[in-house]
Protein backbone atom coordinates (compact mmCIF):
# COMPACT_ATOMS: atom_id res chain seq x y z
CA UNK A 1 0.00 0.00 0.00
CA UNK A 2 1.26 3.80 -1.02
CA UNK A 3 1.94 5.74 1.93
CA UNK A 4 0.39 9.08 1.08
CA UNK A 5 2.68 12.38 2.71
CA UNK A 6 0.83 15.58 4.56
CA UNK A 7 -0.79 17.74 2.09
CA UNK A 8 1.59 21.14 1.37
CA UNK A 9 0.87 24.71 1.94
CA UNK A 10 -0.27 25.49 -1.27
CA UNK A 11 -2.83 22.37 -1.29
CA UNK A 12 -6.08 23.66 0.41
CA UNK A 13 -5.92 27.49 -2.42
CA UNK A 14 -5.30 24.50 -5.13
CA UNK A 15 -8.02 22.75 -4.56
CA UNK A 16 -10.74 25.43 -3.71
CA UNK A 17 -9.20 26.95 -7.01
CA UNK A 18 -10.43 23.31 -8.33
CA UNK A 19 -13.93 23.56 -6.96
CA UNK A 20 -14.55 26.92 -8.29
CA UNK A 21 -12.76 26.46 -11.71
CA UNK A 22 -10.72 29.82 -11.10
CA UNK A 23 -7.15 30.33 -12.47
CA UNK A 24 -4.64 30.94 -9.85
CA UNK A 25 -1.56 32.72 -9.82
CA UNK A 26 1.43 31.41 -8.51
CA UNK A 27 5.01 31.08 -8.17
CA UNK A 28 7.13 27.93 -9.53
CA UNK A 29 10.67 27.76 -9.45
CA UNK A 30 10.84 31.47 -9.59
CA UNK A 31 8.75 31.39 -12.36
CA UNK A 32 5.51 33.62 -11.72
CA UNK A 33 2.42 31.81 -13.76
CA UNK A 34 -1.24 31.92 -14.26
CA UNK A 35 -2.65 27.82 -14.46
CA UNK A 36 -5.99 26.65 -14.22
CA UNK A 37 -5.79 23.49 -11.82
CA UNK A 38 -7.70 20.32 -13.48
CA UNK A 39 -6.16 17.67 -11.11
CA UNK A 40 -4.79 16.90 -7.44
CA UNK A 41 -2.93 14.00 -6.23
CA UNK A 42 -0.07 12.24 -5.65
CA UNK A 43 3.38 10.74 -7.65
CA UNK A 44 5.67 8.89 -6.30
CA UNK A 45 4.50 9.85 -3.01
CA UNK A 46 5.42 13.63 -3.97
CA UNK A 47 2.03 16.00 -4.20
CA UNK A 48 1.58 16.88 -7.88
CA UNK A 49 -0.72 19.25 -9.68
CA UNK A 50 -1.95 18.79 -13.37
CA UNK A 51 -2.90 22.02 -14.66
CA UNK A 52 -3.32 24.12 -17.96
CA UNK A 53 -1.09 27.16 -17.95
CA UNK A 54 -2.63 30.07 -19.63
CA UNK A 55 0.15 32.77 -18.72
CA UNK A 56 3.71 32.74 -17.36
CA UNK A 57 6.89 34.59 -17.49
CA UNK A 58 8.86 33.59 -20.22
CA UNK A 59 12.68 34.56 -21.43
CA UNK A 60 13.31 35.63 -24.78
CA UNK A 61 9.78 34.64 -26.54
CA UNK A 62 6.50 37.16 -27.00
CA UNK A 63 3.11 36.10 -25.15
CA UNK A 64 2.53 34.10 -22.61
CA UNK A 65 3.28 30.25 -22.81
CA UNK A 66 0.40 27.98 -23.16
CA UNK A 67 -0.11 24.42 -22.35
CA UNK A 68 -0.10 21.33 -19.74
CA UNK A 69 1.67 21.71 -16.65
CA UNK A 70 3.10 18.87 -14.16
CA UNK A 71 4.03 20.66 -11.04
CA UNK A 72 5.18 19.51 -7.86
CA UNK A 73 3.20 21.04 -5.35
CA UNK A 74 5.76 21.23 -2.83
CA UNK A 75 7.74 23.56 -5.47
CA UNK A 76 4.83 25.95 -5.60
CA UNK A 77 4.97 29.69 -3.61
CA UNK A 78 2.81 32.78 -3.40
CA UNK A 79 -0.73 31.23 -4.55
CA UNK A 80 -3.61 33.01 -4.74
CA UNK A 81 -6.89 32.71 -6.31
CA UNK A 82 -7.07 34.84 -9.49
CA UNK A 83 -9.42 37.69 -10.40
CA UNK A 84 -13.00 35.53 -10.35
CA UNK A 85 -13.56 37.68 -13.98
CA UNK A 86 -10.63 35.55 -14.71
CA UNK A 87 -10.83 33.45 -17.82
CA UNK A 88 -10.82 29.56 -16.89
CA UNK A 89 -8.64 27.65 -19.58
CA UNK A 90 -8.06 23.92 -20.74
CA UNK A 91 -8.01 22.09 -24.18
CA UNK A 92 -9.62 19.39 -25.69
CA UNK A 93 -7.27 16.60 -24.70
CA UNK A 94 -8.38 16.60 -21.21
CA UNK A 95 -9.20 13.39 -19.73
CA UNK A 96 -10.62 13.61 -15.90
CA UNK A 97 -9.97 9.98 -15.39
CA UNK A 98 -6.45 9.49 -16.74
CA UNK A 99 -4.97 12.76 -16.63
CA UNK A 100 -1.45 12.45 -18.47
CA UNK A 101 -0.34 9.57 -16.20
CA UNK A 102 1.06 12.64 -14.09
CA UNK A 103 -0.86 11.71 -11.11
CA UNK A 104 -0.81 7.78 -9.55
CA UNK A 105 -3.18 8.90 -6.99
CA UNK A 106 -5.97 11.09 -7.58
CA UNK A 107 -7.55 13.17 -4.88
CA UNK A 108 -9.73 15.67 -6.93
CA UNK A 109 -10.22 16.45 -10.66
CA UNK A 110 -12.47 18.75 -12.40
CA UNK A 111 -14.76 16.32 -14.14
Amino acid sequence: MTTVAARPPAWDTLEAALDQRRPVRLTYHGRQRTVCPHALGWKNDKAMLLAYQSGAQTTGSPGPRQGWRNLFVDDICDVTLADPAAAWETADNYNASHPFNSIDQLSIAIT
